[in-house]
């Protein structure tokens, strides 16, 4: 099989590059580098399995050229990371819009089948937990672009959705809740990376807000591989969470990550109005019912929050020695 995977040189989209490559799979990662990076594909470009095309998602030419070659399509690339929505509020939502719309005309020209990545920030604010895919969503109010984000993926899947209904375009999409691990980036307020960088450090460990707000952290191996089952299984025309369902107070976090590394650093709680600025709103608590993709592949995310710690912060580790 040719996979193109676009944001392919990103946090999930390498490691499920890297999926495909090992079971002996065509791959081309379409990426402009923005919240990417080379060095997470360079190893697999060396099998001679992986080809890399550096581009925009919006670069309707390019995109429809990789996509006539591919037997599947993920679409990956997307703005992401809190601090970025809120500092690039255009680009975020046109890079998430416009890119989705241009993928999904494209392999509509061959009916190539597509799996769009999607995100629990669609739920909003809603109270009702755990969250299924049926369920109806609450966002804020549009003065608040925190909210953006989540409607632009949303109006992704209403495209995606129709894609499958109206042009009979094979379509799965998936909603990712906080995927963490080896490669992921902190820069735009990844929450669980930078706990660990700064207890690495021997830094505060920095919280926004009081800290008892609560997520469920899932180990980027088992994304990938309920991923792997939804496409192999032909899910079409349907969402799925993707997510852990191991539920933790961010503070919880923090003392857990802390335990984990050692030392000393001390838990540092700073206000959402310093981390983001004025109006910023967060929600309390995002838990995925997992029940459809269990029933549809088998499958459900069970990689233990220690094990996840552990493993990031080897990684890390590594990556600091290297640059020492």
């Amino acid at each position: 099989m040719k996979y193109l995977i676009t944001g392919g040189a990103g946090f999930i989209g390498s490691h499920l590059a890297e999926r495909l490559v090992q079971r002996g799979d065509r791959v081309t990662v379409l990426d402009n580098l923005s919240t990417g990076y080379l060095e997470n594909i360079e190893d697999l470009m060396e099998t001679g399995l992986l080809d890399f095309q550096f581009a925009s998602v919006q670069d309707r030419d390019m995109v429809e050229e990789l996509v006539d070659g591919a037997d599947f399509v993920v679409h990956m690339a997307a703005a992401l990371g809190v601090k970025l929505i809120l500092e690039k509020p255009v680009e975020s939502i046109e890079t998430n819009v416009t890119g989705t719309q241009i993928v999904l005309e494209a392999a509509a020209r061959s009916l190539k089948p597509v799996l769009i990545a999607s995100t629990s920030e669609v739920y909003g604010k809603s109270t009702k937990i755990p969250f299924c895919e049926d369920d109806d969503v609450v966002l804020g109010p549009t003065g608040k672009s925190r909210w953006s984000y989540a409607a632009s993926k949303m109006l992704d899947e209403f495209l995606a959705l129709s894609y499958w209904e109206e042009k009979n375009l094979p379509t799965i999409v998936v909603r990712f809740f906080n995927t963490v691990g080896p490669r992921q980036n902190g820069r735009y307020g990844m929450v669980l990376p930078n706990f660990v960088q700064q207890a690495l450090e021997g830094a505060p460990i920095t919280i926004h807000g009081d800290g008892k707000q609560s997520r469920c952290f899932c180990d980027v191996r088992d994304t990938v591989e309920a991923v792997l089952r939804l496409m192999d299984a032909k899910a079409f025309g349907e969402v799925f969470n993707i997510g852990s369902t191991q539920e933790i107070s961010v503070e919880d976090l923090a003392l857990l990550v802390r335990e984990r590394i050692g030392g000393n650093s001390r838990i540092l709680y700073t206000p959402y109005d310093q981390a983001y600025g004025r109006g910023y709103e967060d929600m309390q608590r995002r838990v995925p019912s997992v029940e459809k993709l269990h029933r549809r592949t088998g499958f459900r995310p069970e990689i233990t929050l220690p094990e996840i710690i552990d493993r990031t912060a080897a990684h890390l580790r590594s990556a600091m020695a290297d640059v020492v």
